[in-house]
């Protein structure tokens, strides 16, 4: 198997010139230097970020402690035009662009501009693919830091408490779909990354559907290999309002409290026990029809009232079979049946805060208490796989 030694960082940036000074120095204090830089300066053909990016470019094209490639995807006449545009596009122009600078052992480091990581980040990185070399990829545990603003941190906390319950209670099933996807928190090989057919770009979830893909197609890897009692290595993107994409952390973010609960729900434990159950059952649909928790509303999103015979048709071994079933009740499929059924939603009074009225450390505390719990069920489950 191959001994990975350098890797490539890929990073968007759309009107990041104030983040650019930290990103570079902390670029710069990694104990590992075998890398190389691959940014994608982008906007809209004359839109929003165009002077700011300018200084981007200026910067990035004056700075030599490191070796970056420049992708220009702003300046007049380069900037995006038609529906081929956004942090998607910029992410596939990245990726396909280090797959024709590299051979398959090439590891990507997918960031963003104001994100913080740690002087070792990229030997730890190094270090854990080195261990676990035939993994598809790394799925980074990440951290907000607060603003120190409350009507910013309060959604902050909100959103991203409800997206740690949501990996919790994947993980505590043990589902192959147990990871959270943020573009800041990726890093795979350049062979995991063909093998998926690369990432389809979007205007918002490119991340996930590329990390799921990763999910059907071998193993990925929960937890960053490091020393005996050391802390857990973290990635620490800025939690800031942003309407560049249509669902995240940013958007979320910018709409406030107001609509928090409906659109960001907790899930009750026993919803996750009905994809459970049905995951379980998967062995015996191989011998015949059976009823699942999600069956029915399978049979509904799919538009079919045979969820499981083709299957058994085109995949004759048990192993295959229970394969394809997992491909098809998938971590999008999860996230849909969750949302179909409104009494799988805990109200806000279950919940042992209330995020409109607590204070901000009483928040804090909560989204501390959840991270400690996921990162012990990351340690338990430490990289996932489809049987």
């Amino acid at each position: 198997m191959p001994r990975y030694r350098h890797l490539s960082v890929a990073i968007p940036m759309l009107a990041e010139s104030a983040n650019l000074p930290s990103l570079l120095q902390q670029l710069c204090n990694q104990t590992c230097q075998d890398f190389t830089l691959y940014v994608c300066v982008n906007n809209e053909e004359g839109g929003y970020g165009y002077d700011d990016n300018q200084t981007t470019l200026h910067l990035l094209r004056s700075y030599s402690q490191f070796p970056i490639v420049i992708i220009d995807r702003s300046s007049t006449g380069q900037g995006w035009t038609g529906k081929r545009k956004g942090v998607g596009w910029a992410r596939k122009i990245l990726f396909d662009r280090i797959l024709s600078d590299h051979d398959e052992n090439e590891i990507v480091v997918s960031l963003d501009a104001d994100t913080d990581f740690d002087n070792n980040y990229f030997d730890t990185l190094l270090h854990t693919l080195n261990l676990h070399n035939q993994s598809n990829a790394l799925c980074v545990p990440y951290y907000h830091p607060l603003s120190g603003d409350p009507l910013l941190d309060r959604p902050l906390l909100r959103y991203e408490c409800y997206m740690r319950h949501y990996l919790i209670q994947l993980l505590r099933i043990g589902n192959p779909y147990a990871f959270t996807a943020l573009g800041s928190a990726m890093v795979f090989p350049l062979w995991a990354y063909k093998k998926v057919g690369g990432i389809t770009p979007l205007q918002g979830g490119e991340d996930f559907y590329l990390m799921q893909k990763f999910a059907k197609t071998g193993r990925i890897e929960l937890l960053l290999s490091t020393p005996a009692n050391s802390s857990p290595v973290t990635v620490r993107p800025q939690g800031r309002p942003s309407l560049r994409v249509p669902f995240g952390t940013g958007p979320a973010i910018a709409s406030g409290m107001a609509e928090m609960d409906n659109r960001y729900p907790f899930y009750s434990p026993q919803a996750f026990d009905a994809v459970k159950a049905t995951y379980d059952t998967f062995p015996d649909l191989y011998l015949h029809d059976l009823p699942t928790p999600m069956s029915p509303f399978l049979c509904q999103q799919l538009d079919t009232n045979d969820l499981w015979s083709p299957l058994r048709r085109n995949f004759r071994t048990p192993q295959h079979f229970i394969h394809a079933c997992a491909e098809r009740v998938d971590g999008l499929r999860i996230l849909q049946f969750l949302k179909n059924n409104p009494s799988f939603r805990l109200t806000p009074d279950a919940l042992p805060v209330n995020f409109l009225s607590d204070p901000i450390p009483q928040l804090d505390n909560y989204r501390n208490l959840l991270f400690a719990e996921e990162m012990n069920l990351r340690k338990k489950n430490s990289f996932l796989s489809i049987q």
